[in-house]
Formats: structure tokens, sequence, C-alpha cells
């Protein structure tokens, strides 16, 4: 052992208290000592941070460590701070600091006493920041993050791009570039951009055999996580969703079921989100729930599992915030909910971006849902996906343990593609399933489509399995969809080339990724229906209905039903948690519904399954009040879509759900604005007197198209209000 790695060992020990290095990380240290620049690809929990921290206190002057986020640069400098008897020896300089805290940082830099300064890239380009920075000496440069330099990393901010004409403004010095996640192209690009393409590579296997990878298809969600958590008491986690207002709503359910859970997006002021970061690393909660801005450079190692409630945008994104479960080698659950409704939000979330982005969006969104719709072992597609070739199967994710059935698709597979070339690639493909189960709707009767010889012919009942060998097409690069035209389907030259010559190909037949998310999600999630319950509680409404003169689904609509049969609930608190049921409905029509339950239950001696039965969160929705003024008000809807900055099915959602709780609206004013008498009376008495069901597709049929989804929908809420409130 050479003086340098003896002095290393006893930095290692003296400051950080290991006898050992992990992986890679004496070979990337000694490497920064020798004046190389230096490329480190470490996955999440291999221990980069060290890879730059001891470094910095070997090497003469400060090093600037680039990082992006301001809860990373504290989390990094409290924990620098523990290391060491000298309180100076790690500061960051953002935008959070006042002039007097900026003051202190810079006369301890200029003293000596600071070794690592931890930098955002904004700050760094600001002119006072660059000529300070000229004054002292700086041993190394290192940029954390460093995916985000590149617009195919998952996290891409343009200001990283300008780093390296800083650091020749500022001065040279060695340069590392660290990311725990980087396919062979953002690592290519990451190289270039910091002109680093002679840098010292270091790659450690992005293996990680503790971690337990599984995706499940979005049904009842809500339920589903609250179980889990309730089935690992005590345990921390970290559950991810897309926007803002999803952290807030979950955040607050798993409080009132309680859960010791915070939230943590962007939209919190910085104090608050401090705090909320500090209560998860100090165990004062158990769950955190997150848009992505939560966990970078987060050094907690027992997190016990990582939820999505959404899949993220890209798989660089996904193994990131996954790899924050079981740093410490522990158990690590990684549990990903998938629908493919969640992948068309995000492709319209693009379509206002400039062409370049969406193809790159589109690319990465492309690789997401071939490995959440796979059949693989999900290790080795990531892995693969990220350059790194794995022979055997992990053994540890729900492809190895449940394997998924396949069933021979070559002849789906042209069945679809002749379809597309009969409408000439001018479709998306809601209408190509159309077109397959032989559905008729105003567009197939204006393009004429019915008379195609494919119409009709994959089968009536079978909308969801051609919309699954149309995802699976598109995974296998048979068809994909325009960039400028969004969505219209385009055959590619693979396609074409199966087209002429077709092979026996795979595609699973097993996990539906409809969205099957009812509003509330109450039902309980996987429980079978008590089906003999089920045809009592029909019968008690169908004998209501009659006594009342009314349908059968203004009392209770199926769902409800299936609800009650599944959570046998016997009190009122109860009734008001199933599905579609508001609490003006419960008290109107319940008490019956409650009693036979209650008896059912006691004779057949039933275990409810109480355990699991979701508490909902009282809307405390200001649209709730603002909506109900305003009709009270007669202003038009679209006014109200305007100020609440909504769309109108949004506004739809939120009327229905005020009508279901028992509320009385008179939309008349509205109606009387965009129907005539005849066509409001055609539709209301259609409910009143002829629909067995409250379904707004079946009432679409019935009319023909003639009218629109949310005309139905509107006529539908004055129907309730009128005969069932």
């Amino acid at each position: 052992m050479d003086v340098k790695e003896k002095h290393i060992l006893e930095v290692l020990k003296t400051y950080f208290g290991f006898d050992t290095f992990k992986g890679l990380q004496k070979e990337v240290i000694l490497s920064l000592l020798n004046g190389d620049d230096t490329f480190v690809l470490m996955p999440t929990g291999g221990g980069k941070s060290l890879c730059y921290q001891l470094p910095s206190l070997v090497l003469e002057g400060t090093a600037i460590i680039i990082s992006p986020l301001i809860a990373l640069m504290k989390n990094q400098v409290d924990s620098m701070r523990g290391f060491s008897l000298e309180l100076g020896v790690a500061h960051f300089l953002n935008s959070s600091l006042n002039k007097t805290e900026i003051n202190q940082v810079k006369t301890d830099i200029l003293s000596g006493k600071t070794k690592l300064l931890y930098v955002a890239p904004e700050s760094l380009s600001k002119e006072e920041n660059i000529e300070f920075l000229k004054k002292f000496k700086i041993s190394f440069y290192a940029i954390d993050e460093a995916h985000c330099i590149s617009e195919w990393g998952h996290d891409f901010r343009p200001e990283y791009r300008k780093i390296r004409p800083l650091v020749n403004d500022i001065g040279r010095a060695p340069l590392m570039a660290l990311t725990a996640t980087a396919t062979p192209k953002v690592q290519h690009d990451i190289q270039k951009n910091l002109d680093m393409l002679n840098a010292k590579v270091y790659k450690s296997s992005f293996r990680r055999s503790n971690l337990y990878y599984e995706v499940r298809p979005k049904n009842k969600t809500t339920k589903e996580i609250i179980r889990y958590i309730k089935n690992n008491p005590g345990k921390s986690g970290i559950i991810y969703c897309l926007s803002r207002k999803k952290v807030e709503e979950l955040a607050e359910t798993l409080v009132v079921n309680d859960i010791r859970a915070l939230p943590y997006h962007a939209g919190m002021d910085s104090a608050t989100r401090s705090r909320n970061q500090d209560m998860f690393l100090h165990e004062e909660v158990d769950v955190i729930v997150a848009t992505i801005a939560f966990g970078m450079g987060i050094d907690k190692p027992d997190v016990r599992f990582v939820i999505h409630y959404n899949i993220p945008k890209s798989l660089e994104g996904y193994y990131q915030e996954t790899g924050r479960a079981g740093r410490d080698g522990g158990e690590g659950k990684c549990i990903t909910f998938y629908s493919y409704d969640d992948i068309q939000k995000l492709e319209k979330f693009m379509q206002n971006k400039p062409v370049n982005e969406q193809e790159i969006g589109k690319q990465l969104l492309f690789e997401t849902v071939s490995y959440a719709e796979s059949s693989v072992c999900r290790v080795r597609q990531l892995l693969n996906y990220f350059g790194e070739e794995m022979l055997e199967n992990c053994g540890n994710c729900d492809n190895c343990l449940n394997p998924k059935p396949q069933f021979e698709g070559k002849e789906d597979i042209v069945t679809v593609l002749e379809t597309i070339i009969a409408v000439k690639e001018h479709f998306k493909s809601e209408h190509i399933v159309t077109i397959l189960v032989g559905k008729k709707n105003a567009d197939i009767s204006t393009y004429k489509h019915q008379d195609l010889p494919m119409f009709g012919i994959g089968g009536e009942d079978n909308a969801k399995h051609w919309k699954a060998v149309i995802r699976q097409m598109l995974i296998n690069q048979f068809i994909e969809k325009e960039i400028i035209n969004y969505g219209l389907l385009k055959i590619t030259p693979k396609g074409r080339e199966f087209l002429k010559n077709p092979y026996s190909i795979m595609l699973i037949k097993d996990h539906d990724y409809e969205n099957n998310d009812s509003d509330n999600e109450q039902a309980f999630g996987g429980a079978a229906t008590d089906m003999e319950l089920f045809a009592m509680l029909k019968d008690l409404r169908k004998n209501i209905a009659k006594k009342q003169n009314l349908p059968p689904f203004v009392i209770f609509s199926d769902p409800s039903l299936q609800d009650m049969a599944i959570q046998y609930p016997i009190t009122m608190e109860e009734l008001t948690m199933i599905s579609g049921v508001g609490v003006g409905k419960a008290h109107k029509y319940g008490q019956e519904f409650l009693d036979l339950i209650k008896k059912h239950v006691e004779v057949n001696e039933i275990e409810r399954p109480q355990d699991f039965v979701v508490k909902s969160v009282v809307n405390k929705s200001t649209n709730k009040v603002f909506i109900i003024k305003n009709i009270d008000k007669k202003t038009p809807f679209e006014e109200i879509c305007n100020v609440a900055d909504m769309e109108m099915s949004e506004l739809i959602d939120e009327i229905e759900a005020i009508v279901n709780s028992g509320t009385k609206l008179n939309i008349d004013y509205y109606l009387h604005s965009i129907l005539d008498d005849e066509a409001i009376n055609d539709i209301f008495y259609y409910f009143k007197d002829e629909a067995d069901t409250d379904s707004i597709e079946e009432a679409m049929e019935e009319f023909d198209n003639a009218y629109s989804e949310e005309e139905i929908r509107l006529i539908r809420v004055k129907f309730i209000c009128e005969i069932g409130n």
C-alpha cells in the first residue's frame, strides 16, 4: 500500500468511521488526487458523496460542489459538519441565505476553514460570485447529479450546460462528474458538454439485489397503498406522485387513516419543505408523499419502500427514485402503480413543447411503457437500459416470481396493421379500436369506416384486448405515434416488413392496465364480491324503487351495491364511505340496506374487512362552495370554468360529486342555453322511464350519439336532483 492510499484510509477512519472503502470509491478518490478529470456512474446508495467529500479534506484549497437542489445542499452540509469539529468545514451559497450569512460563508472560505462549498449552477453564474471564487484556491470541481446536463437525462436543466465555460472563467481545476443514472447516450452527452471526453471513467454495477421490483395495475390505488403501509407498521417509505394536488390529497388521506405522513413538493414554502424533510429524516413521520422534488441526495439508509402512485416520465427518473429504498442493504420494496391513462396524460403535457423536446420525451416515455408492460425480468431490463448486461434472471421481481401468461399475437398484429393502412394512417389508436370492435359513432359514420372489411372483426367486447395489442405493437416498434399531429398511428419500416413476412410473436395476455380507480377509491381492492348479498341488495333496491316509482339506479348504483357487498357497512358513517354514496343519499335510502347487511353478517358469521375501510378526507374544496354559489347566481358554466381554472368535464365532475352527496342544484338556466326543451325532455324521460342503469355510454348509444357526453351528464344531474334528491 503506497503512502497516498494509507493516508486516505486514515482520513476515512478518522472522519467517516469506516475501515474500508465501498465498491470503486478508492479508485475514484485516487484518480481525483492524481489531478485527473473523473466521471463517476454509481447507483443511489453506492457512496457517491464520499468520492468528493474525502478528497476535499485531503487537498489544499476548497472544493466547489455544483448541486441542483437547496434541500440537497443543506442535507450534505449538515452531514459534513457532523464528520468534523470545525463548523465552517462545509457551506452552501444560494438564494436561501441573507447578507449576514453570506458574509460569514465568505469569511470562513477566505480564512481556509472551508473545504467544501456547495453552489447551484444559477448561483455559480452570478457575476459577484464568479469574482469571489477567483479569490481563493479551488482544489477541484464536482458536478453532482450530472445527468441534469443532458437533454436525454430525466432532470434536464439548461443552467447545467453552462458549467464548463464558467469553470474556464473562474479557473481550471480537476473536474469530477457524478450521477446515479445515465444511459450510454447520457454519459457521452455529459462528458462532451463538460469537455472531459478523456476523463477516467468509473462505472459501478446497477444491480441492487436487495431491491424487489413490482408493477401493479392501477386499481383502488389509495386503498392498496394504505393496506401495504398498515401491513408494514413503523417502516419508513416514500410515495411519489406526479402532481402537487395528488401529493396533498394522498398525504391528507394517509393521516386520517392513522398513518404518520407529510407532503413535500416545490409549491410549498422552503421552511415547510425543510421541516417536513427533517421530520422524515429524524423519524418523526414514517412516510413522505412527494413529487420528484424530494429525495435527491437524501441520505436516509433505512427507507424500506418506495411507491410510485404514477409511473415517472423516464426510466432514469424511476431508477433513481426506487434507488432510495434499502440503501443500507436491507429490505427495499419498489412498487409502482401503472395505468396507460397516466402515460396519455404525460403525452398531453408534452404537446406544447418544441418538436425536438417532444421527440426526446416520446422516446423516454416509450422506454417506460416497455418496462411497465414487459413480461421479462425487471432487473435485467433496467440493467440493459443502462448499458449493463445481466444474463440470469434476478428472481426478485414480480415477473420472475409470477410470470404473466402470453398468447400468440401474429394474427392480431397483422389485423391492426391492415386496419391502419385501410384508414391511410390518419387516425389515433382509439379510432382503430372502435373499427375493430364494430362500434358506430359520428367519426365512423362520417368516414364510412363501417364499410371496411375489418369493421367488427375484433368482437364487440374486446376493446381492452385491442388497446393492449396496439400498446405492445408500439413497444415492439411495429407502429409509432406521429409527433406533429400527435397520436396518429404510423407504420414503421419494421411493421411493413412484418406485414410482408409475419412471424410468431408472443404478447402478454394478462394484466389489465386500464385505469380502474374509482373517484373516491373506496372499494376493497382485490376482495371478492359477496354475490349472495349483492343479489339481496339488488332485490331490496328494486322494491324500494317500485314503491317510490323511481328507476333503481336513482336509489344506489350497481357499483355502490357491489362495494356494499365487499365492505359490509353496518353504520351510517360506514355507508357514507361506500363508492358513490353521499351523506344525503345514505340518510334518505340507507337504513334498510344497513339492516339487511347487518342481518346477513350476523347469520353468516362474516368477519368484516374493517381494517381496510379507508376513511375519506372531508371535502374542504373551496371549489365546491364557489360552484354552488355561482350556480345559485346563474353564472354561465364557461365563466365558472374560467375563474376556477378548470375544464368543463372537471366542472361536471364537481357538480356530480355535489349532487351525489345529496345537495340539490338547479342548473336549468344553463341547460336551456345549450339545448332546446325537446332535447332536455327526451334525455330526462329516458332516464326516468327507459334506462335500466345510469350509464352515459348506454344513453349515448340510445340517442345514436346525437348528444354529447357532457350534455347527457348534465341532464342526468338534473334528473338526480329532481327525482333522486
